[in-house]
C-alpha cells in the first residue's frame, strides 16, 4: 500500500499571532492562527503544526488558548511544539486539543524525555524536531550536519543524523527535520540532509525549511520525506496547499 505524502502548513505563533521571518529573524506578522488554520483546512492541508516561538514561558496560557480555539473549529490533526520540557507539558497540550506534540531543546538536554513521553502517551504522539545545519569552521560531525538550538543560533556539536536515529530508538514517532540554512530562504529543501537522515531512520520524516516552489515539495518527497512542511509560502500567498498537491500528483507522488 502506498502511503500518501502529507502537506503541512506550519504556524509559528508568538503571543497569539502567527509570525514568520528568515532564519528565525526579522519576524513579521502573518495573521490570526485560527483564521489561517481555517484557510488551510479548506485548502486541503493534511495536518497543521504550531510552533510556540514566544521567548518567555509567560505566554504559555496564550498558546493553550490558541490550541483550544483551533481544535474546536478545525478538524485536521494538530501538532504543537515549542517550550515543551516535561511529560506534564505534553499532557496539557493534549488536553487543550493537540494530537501530537513536538519536542526539541529539552530532549537534547535530557534524551530520556523522549522515552518518558513515549512510555506515557505512545510514540505516535511524539514528534522530535531537529533544527540542523551544515557544519562550519572547526566543528566536525560524521554526517556533516549539526543539531542547533535557539533558532539555529547556537551549535551543539551533536551529529544531526545520529541524533535522529537515537531519538527513534528512544521512542520518537516522527522526525521533523528543519534545515536552518534553508529556513525562510525559499531556495528549496536541503535534499542531501533529508536523504542522509532517511537512510538511518524508519519512522516518518517531515521535511522543513526552504520551500519556495511547488516543485520543491516534489523533490523533498523523492528524497525520502513522508511529509512536507512550509510556512511563509503559504502564509503570504505564494502558493496554496491545493496547488502544491496538484503539482505533486502530476509528478506521480501519492497525496490525499
Amino acid at each position: 500500500m502506498t502511503v500518501s505524502v502529507r502537506v503541512i502548513p506550519c504556524l509559528d505563533v508568538d503571543a497569539g499571532r502567527v509570525v514568520k521571518g528568515v532564519n528565525f529573524e526579522n519576524l513579521r506578522d502573518a495573521g490570526d492562527p485560527v483564521e489561517l488554520s481555517h484557510r488551510y483546512d479548506a485548502e486541503g492541508a493534511d495536518e497543521l503544526t504550531f510552533l510556540d516561538v514566544s521567548a518567555s514561558s509567560g505566554n504559555r496560557e496564550t498558546t493553550y488558548d490558541v490550541v483550544r480555539r483551533t481544535a474546536e473549529q478545525v478538524f485536521v490533526p494538530l501538532t504543537v511544539g515549542g517550550g515543551v520540557r516535561t511529560p506534564d507539558d505534553v499532557d496539557r497540550l493534549l488536553r487543550a486539543g493537540a494530537d501530537k506534540v513536538g519536542v526539541n531543546t529539552a530532549a537534547i538536554a535530557r534524551p530520556e524525555l523522549i522515552a518518558d513521553v513515549a512510555d506515557r502517551f505512545g510514540s505516535q504522539v511524539l514528534v522530535l524536531s531537529v533544527d540542523a545545519r551544515r557544519v562550519t569552521g572547526d566543528v566536525r560531525t560524521e554526517s556533516g550536519y549539526e543539531v542547533t538550538t535557539h533558532g539555529g543560533r547556537r551549535g551543539t556539536g551533536i551529529d544531526a543524523v545520529r541524533w535522529a536515529a537515537e531519538a527513534e530508538q528512544l521512542g520518537a514517532g516522527e522526525i521533523l527535520l528543519n534545515s536552518m540554512d534553508a529556513d525562510g530562504t525559499n531556495a528549496g529543501f536541503d535534499l542531501e540532509m533529508l536523504a542522509a537522515v532517511r537512510s538511518e531512520v524508519r519512522v516518518p520524516l517531515i521535511a522543513s525549511g526552504g520551500a519556495g516552489r511547488p516543485e520543491d515539495f516534489v523533490a523533498a518527497a523523492r528524497a525520502g520525506a513522508d511529509a512536507v512542511l512550509a510556512a511563509s509560502v503559504f502564509h503570504f500567498g505564494a502558493m496554496t496547499v491545493a496547488e502544491v498537491k496538484d503539482v505533486m500528483r502530476e509528478a506521480g507522488i501519492e497525496v490525499r
